[in-house]
Order: C-alpha cells, then sequence, then structure tokens
C-alpha cells in the first residue's frame, strides 16, 4: 500500500521560534508542524505539562531547557520565559517553545507572542488539541452534544496567586446550558462547586475529573457537584487534571464501553451518591 503523501510544510528559519502546542499527551495528537518542529529544533523550552512521550521525539540535539511552572514550587517568571526565548533566537538557534495542549488555551501564548513581537523576532503559532476538548476525548466524553450541551465554557480554576479568579460570574457560569471545563482547579474545586450550587447549579450535577489525560497513566473520577470536592482531598487526583460539569459526563458510561485506546476499559470512576 502507497503510504499516504505529507503534504508540503513550511521551513523552519534559524533565527525564529515557533510556539507550538504538544496536545494533552498522546502524541498521537501531535499536529504535522508540532511533529516537523520537534525533529527540526536546535532549542526546546518546554512547560512541565509536555509529555516524556513527546519530548523523546526530539531532535537528538536539540538543547532540551525545561521552563515548566509548577504548583507550589519556585518557577520562572513569565517575563524570564520571554527573555530566553528572545535570548536563544537572536543566536540564530531554531527554537521550540512546547506547551502542553494549546499555546493560547491558557498557555501565556499570546504573552510571548507579544514578547518576541516587540524584540522584532519573526514566529510561528503551532495550535495544539486542547486538554479541554481532547482529554475529555479521550475520557469518553462530548463537551457538546446535542440535546445535553449547546455551548462549552473554558474557565481558569486559578490565578496567579491560587486563588479563583474574583471576576468569575457563578450565576451566568451556573445558567449555562451546557459543559463547565475547568482548568487547573484541583485546588479549587470545593470553592467553585459551593458557588455554583449557591448560584443555581443543581448539586446532583455530574462532575468528572480527569488526571494525565490521554496519556497510559490517565484516571477518571466521576462524581456530582454536591460532593466532587471531598472526593478530590479523598482521593488525591493525579496533576495534570480537568474537571468537566455537567450532564455530558453521564454518556461516559455508554461511550466508554466500544470506545478504543485509552478510556477503553471499565471505567475507574468513583460516583458519590
Amino acid at each position: 500500500m502507497t503510504p499516504p503523501r505529507v503534504p508540503a510544510l513550511p521551513g523552519f528559519d534559524p533565527g525564529t521560534v515557533w510556539l507550538a502546542g504538544a496536545g494533552p499527551g498522546d502524541p498521537g495528537l501531535l499536529t504535522l508542524l508540532a511533529a516537523k518542529a520537534l525533529g527540526e529544533a536546535d532549542a526546546i523550552v518546554h512547560d512541565a505539562l509536555v509529555d516524556r512521550a513527546i519530548l523523546d521525539l526530539a531532535n537528538p540535539a536539540a538543547r532540551m531547557i525545561d521552563l515548566g511552572k509548577r504548583a507550589g514550587r519556585p518557577s520562572p517568571t513569565q517575563g524570564a520565559i520571554n527573555a530566553r526565548l528572545v535570548e536563544l533566537a537572536r543566536e540564530g538557534l531554531r527554537v521550540l517553545r512546547l506547551k502542553g495542549g494549546d499555546p493560547f488555551v491558557f498557555g501565556r501564548g499570546g504573552e510571548e507572542c507579544l514578547a518576541l513581537a516587540e524584540a522584532g523576532i519573526a514566529f510561528r503559532v503551532v495550535p495544539g488539541v486542547t486538554a479541554g476538548i481532547g482529554g475529555l476525548a479521550y475520557a469518553g466524553i462530548p463537551v457538546t452534544h446535542r440535546g445535553l450541551a449547546t455551548t462549552a465554557t473554558f474557565i481558569t480554576g486559578h490565578d496567579k496567586s491560587g486563588a479563583l479568579p474574583d471576576n468569575l460570574d457563578f450565576t451566568v457560569l451556573a445558567a449555562l446550558p451546557g459543559a463547565l471545563v475547568f482548568y487547573m482547579a484541583l485546588g479549587t474545586l470545593d470553592e467553585i462547586a459551593r458557588r455554583l450550587i449557591a448560584a443555581g447549579k443543581p448539586p446532583m450535577t455530574p462532575v468528572a475529573i480527569v488526571s494525565s489525560a490521554s496519556t497510559s497513566a490517565q484516571s477518571v473520577i466521576e462524581t456530582n457537584l454536591a460532593h466532587c470536592g471531598a472526593d478530590a482531598v479523598r482521593l488525591q487526583p493525579r496533576r495534570p487534571a480537568i474537571v468537566a460539569i455537567g450532564e455530558v459526563v453521564r454518556l461516559r458510561g455508554w461511550i466508554t464501553r466500544f470506545q478504543q485506546g485509552v478510556a477503553a476499559p471499565a471505567p475507574n470512576a468513583v460516583l458519590s451518591a
């Protein structure tokens, strides 16, 4: 059988930066452009969410630079990361800034683009599969579904201080006719649940906490809004995790019966009554 033809892809020029999304974890979810960049980059500046299996695909001669931010531990500032990207590009290197998920979905990719533009450095943005879509799909949860979820809302679970952002309108969120998808929310999940219930969201609304989405270590906790905070404390799900709130979570039991891949086995869920 003749192998499929790979389309012509743009060149990765020395002295430029590609900001690429690595997806939620499975190397199979890399785009062709991201895979090309991994194989050609002279320097790879990656965050803490990029799976090891993806980094193993990198050019063996590339400089591997871990500048990931980690909750509760000393981490590089965004300004320091921006400066490092500019410095590497000015050395004439092909620089890959590799981020878990998508660089523009809670990935600070926009800030890095602005810093590169200010420094006069040419760059390319390579979108990736964000965990709120791809990670939930691997867990058997469709983020939208006719008759159940006509909207999908992506929300950050904490601000730069680690607290829940103070500009979230929970009255609006509770009334939305679809899935609420919280990123980086394990530390604030109990408060999120309490505020949604106070704003009118039914306490028995299904919740799924998906850890290490799309990898061999993926695990899923199924619970509900009334108990999700306590379940997260009791079961200590691995980070990174994505939290889905809404009726689409109920579809998981049906979808995973025949879904191939990491979500195919019987659900490893804990449902609080």
